[in-house]
């Protein structure tokens, strides 16, 4: 059967194989761009490129070596764990009860509102690392209030917007898992060095919103009287009980890792079973809810997992090819310094990131790219921080971005081109970011150097 197969490929005009693997990102490209399933996508893609290039029998061989390989990553067991310590979270309700405990506690300072968002949404993002749970989760806690406060909604829209995508960059997020054996980068090293960059993107959020309100009241006043509590004791019991249980459980599972005691699997699995008990603690549990988060986390973690099996076996048809090398030295002779080499794939990393998802971005185009950076002795490190923040930038890029959908689903009284509006504010603040990130490497260098220096 194969020889009958491969008897169709020797028909195929005889081309050098770096020009068919040309032809085959040119392919995937289009095919991801009309909307066919990804995963299936690039197995067909590696089958049939691949047999053109270098036979079908060393193809079918590369696809089974590639998928296992995939299925053996210890890594990426980390993905389900880290995604199921999410949902539970969420079902536990402490972000909601946070979020009112601080909209209380700073009721009378003009954007209160935005500073609680922020502020949960960098708590929240490190539990989840979803940026959809985070966006639905902020939108559905603070929409209400804010439309009753008389809250501006492009620049509410911008805010949660925005806070909800940090979920992708603070760890323990999701795309660093699988970016790491990716970029082959240790887990730990890009989580500490993910931690700082994660910080400044959220303050420059804060500045902008909370400026923005004492510059104009109007935009973010304070909220009615009505709403706010005559018991200040309540409100600190309140902000107590929603903090310090999730702060406590992802340092713990974060602690454990980046200092060492246990591996990336081993963290979430920890963080996993802390989330259990907290949910059960806070009498929110039951056996309905936590079928739906495992049911949610298998889907999740399929497409993600199923993705990165293909994608490897992608990558691989694609580099015995020979053309990542081809590019390799077409870059390099461009005799172009490094950092435009970082800055020319950082614009395409944007660029692709309005119609497709981090996922296909990491998994594919990140490989092709890769040596050409490790030619110039780039940190590998600092420039998977520098994608992931580029990849949080184009979750607020119109017009695909899903981020407005996510929010538009959940208060449909605002206008989606309000929404866009604001996002599009919040996008030019994390491209400042991505531009001090890039300036100052130290930014998401020194805390890895300074863990694992010795």
């Amino acid at each position: 059967m194969i020889d009958i197969l491969q008897a169709f490929f020797d028909w195929l005009p005889d081309l050098p194989p770096a020009i068919i693997g040309i032809w085959m990102i040119a392919a995937m490209l289009f095919a991801i761009f009309v909307g066919f399933p990804i995963s299936f996508t690039l197995i067909f893609l590696g089958v049939f490129f691949g047999a053109w290039g270098f036979g079908l029998k060393l193809t079918i061989f590369l696809m089974n070596l590639q998928i296992y390989g995939s299925m053996m990553e210890q890594t990426l067991s980390a993905v389900p764990l880290f995604v199921f310590m999410g949902f539970m979270m969420e079902q536990a309700g402490l972000m909601e009860r946070l979020f009112a405990a601080i909209q209380l506690m700073l009721a009378r300072v003009k954007g209160s509102l935005f500073i609680a968002v922020l502020f949960v949404s960098v708590i929240f993002g490190a539990a989840t690392g979803i940026v959809g749970a985070s966006v639905t989760i902020l939108g559905i806690m603070a929409a209400t209030t804010m439309n009753r406060s008389g809250y501006d909604v492009r620049l509410a829209a911008g805010t949660i917007t925005a806070g909800g995508t940090l979920g992708i960059l603070i760890p323990p997020s999701i795309m660093l898992v699988v970016m790491g054996p990716v970029l082959e980068i240790p887990v730990t090293d890009l989580f500490a060095a993910a931690i700082f960059p994660g910080i400044l993107m959220a303050v420059l959020y804060m500045i902008y919103s909370v400026g923005r309100c004492w510059l104009n009241p109007k935009l973010g006043p304070p909220l009615p009287e009505d709403m706010i509590p005559e018991d200040r004791a309540y409100v600190w019991k309140e902000f107590f009980l929603g903090l310090v249980p999730p702060a406590i459980l992802i340092l713990f599972a974060m602690g454990s890792i980046l200092s060492g005691w246990a591996t990336p699997t081993e963290g979430a699995g920890m963080g996993a079973f802390g989330a259990v008990v907290l949910t059960i603690a806070y009498g929110k549990f039951s056996w309905k809810n936590t079928y739906s988060a495992l049911l949610k986390t298998l889907e999740i973690s399929v497409l993600i997992l199923f993705l990165v099996a293909a994608s490897n076996f992608f990558g691989a048809v694609f580099s015995r090819l020979g053309t990542p090398t081809m590019i390799t030295e077409l870059l390099l002779g461009l005799d172009l310094g490094a950092s435009a080499i970082i800055a020319m794939i950082l614009a395409l990393v944007f660029i692709l990131g309005w119609p497709l998802e981090w996922v296909p971005i990491v998994l594919i185009i990140l490989p092709i790219l890769a040596p050409v950076l490790i030619e110039l002795n780039v940190n590998m490190t600092w420039f998977a921080i520098l994608v992931a923040v580029c990849l949080q930038t184009a979750w607020l890029s119109p017009p695909v971005a899903l981020s407005a959908y996510f929010l538009k689903g959940v208060v449909p009284e605002w206008d989606l081109k309000d929404i866009y509006y604001g996002m599009m504010q919040f996008m030019v603040i994390q491209l400042i970011g991505l531009a001090i990130v890039f300036l100052f490497p130290q930014i998401a260098l020194w805390l890895p150097a300074y863990l694992y220096s010795n």
